[in-house]
């Protein structure tokens, strides 16, 4: 799944494919935005680790779940 994280005052967007449900990642965004520490940590599908103020997440989007294609072909 493609998760889109826009950040204050960056003039770019974090992008990441993740492994996690979207529920998960759901869950885990509502829980950075409420905890003391306010940080808001996943993991993308290589095992890369993105951490991100939870004060300084201005939208997060997620995409759906999207299959690898291999191989040559006419889209």
């Amino acid at each position: 799944m493609e998760v889109k994280i826009g950040v204050q005052h960056a003039p770019r967007e974090i992008v990441l494919e993740s492994n996690e449900r979207p529920e998960d990642v759901e869950s885990a965004v509502g829980k950075a935005l409420q905890s003391s520490d306010g940080l808001l940590s996943l993991t993308d599908e290589r095992g890369r680790r993105v951490l991100i103020p939870a004060d300084k997440i201005a939208y997060v989007e997620l995409g759906a779940q999207s299959e690898r294609r291999v191989g040559f072909g006419a889209m």
